[in-house]
């Protein structure tokens, strides 16, 4: 019985396919931009944990001035060699704390020239970036003590200075200083503020001060916590130290920042998803819009078909099998919409994958509720329409032209 009332369902649906295909649309639409929007949400947020990631592990910023409105840190008291000192001294728990000072420049190399980032640090920073050298060596103990003009290149500035040649070894110009590429970094990619990581150049710290900068400032430390440690209580004693060795009294507002990675990371993350919840939600409405056609085309149906109704009423067929009926032919209109919504979204979540250059993360829980949903939706909403069908009266209906 059941087989056979599916079957004249599609047979009513086939008889008006336009007019079936446009009435699902809005379901289709509905189903495919929820699934769309929570994969490529599903894939942002995955991106950015992961560019998150690159940052560093158990990573500290510490840097002069307090962020904020109305706050600037250009006029915030610098940091000093001595600062870096007491930290690696009195934080046990900091597996690395790097100093770093930078400024744009131009790097020049025969008839080539890049503008690009020079950074005076230490070795420390390969630590604390969790970066490897693709080639060569770190900075020797005599080079970062001596200020010599040795430097590391990143992959972005190796490919435009030396396409390829041989890097290591060749003399460069940046700025105003020549000085030799000791090592190439390995590729790190695009950060998660949309900035070229590898568009950079290392150089020992006092080599930087002395013939770059031409100042002792330390704009910025970075300080990598041990695994394991419990990044706050690392924040709170770098806060301490930091107030204590700038005199600042109780009570008195810092004149640093000390920010946690974790934080800033799981703060990004919980921005994407709240995000891809409201633009799921959104699309969600489409559902509900899709719903009331099919509830206008079936009561249509309805009208259309009362002749037909009458004589199935009048030859022995029970109100319950004329509800059934058109019940079953709002389901079908659902499903049928429902998977070519799944088909769509998927596809344009592929699509666009591929353009932001996110990670394609199909959730197919959110797949199974979409399609499930618009199940429910044909249910809901072809019941009024199947139960006006189911009560008409036989007289009245054969009456009707």
């Amino acid at each position: 019985m059941f087989y056979e009332t599916v079957k004249l369902a599609i047979q009513a649906i086939a008889r008006n396919a336009m007019r079936s295909f446009l009435t699902v649309l809005g379901i289709v639409i509905g189903v495919g931009a929820v699934i769309a929007m929570v994969t490529i949400g599903n894939g942002t947020t995955a991106k950015v944990a992961a560019d998150m990631a690159k940052l560093g592990s158990n990573l500290l910023f510490v840097r002069p001035g307090q962020f904020g409105p109305g706050r600037s840190s250009a006029e915030a008291r610098s940091f000093t060699a001595s600062d870096i000192t007491a930290m690696i001294e009195q934080i046990p728990s900091a597996r690395a704390v790097t100093p770093i000072a930078q400024q744009g420049t131009v790097a020049i190399f025969g008839n080539e020239n890049r503008s690009t980032t020079v950074i005076g640090t230490d070795n420390s920073y390969l630590v604390t970036q969790d970066w490897e050298l693709a080639g060569g060596r770190n900075f020797l103990d005599g080079e970062l003590r001596s200020g010599r003009a040795a430097c590391i290149v990143g992959q972005t500035v190796r490919s435009a200075l030396f396409g390829n040649v041989a890097a290591l070894g060749q003399r460069i110009r940046v700025g105003k200083v020549s000085c030799e590429v000791i090592g190439v970094l390995e590729e790190k990619g695009q950060s998660a503020f949309g900035s070229d990581r590898d568009d950079v150049i290392l150089m020992p710290l006092r080599t930087f001060q002395r013939r770059i900068s031409g100042t002792p400032e330390i704009r910025s430390i970075y300080v990598s916590a041990m695994t394991g440690a419990d990044t706050a209580n690392v924040q709170r004693n770098i806060e301490a130290l930091l107030r204590e060795r700038r005199n600042i009294r109780s009570g008195q507002e810092d004149d640093f920042s000390v920010r946690d990675m974790k934080q800033i990371a799981e703060t990004q993350v919980q921005t994407t998803n709240v995000l891809t919840a409201l633009l799921g939600a959104v699309a969600g409405v489409s559902l509900l819009v899709g719903g009331i056609g099919i509830m206008n085309i079936m009561l249509v149906s309805v009208t259309e078909r009362t002749r037909e109704i009458g004589i199935r009423l009048a030859i022995g067929a029970q109100a319950r099998q004329v509800l059934m009926q058109f019940l079953v032919e709002a389901v079908v209109l659902s499903l049928f919409g429902g998977i070519l919504g799944i088909a769509t979204g998927l596809g344009l979540a592929w699509l666009a994958a591929g353009v932001l250059r996110v990670p394609y993360l199909v959730d197919w829980m959110i797949v199974t509720v979409a399609f499930g949903f618009s199940a429910c939706v044909g249910i809901a909403f072809g019941y009024f329409p199947a139960r006006r069908a189911a009560s008409l009266d036989p007289i009245d209906a054969l009456r009707r032209e």
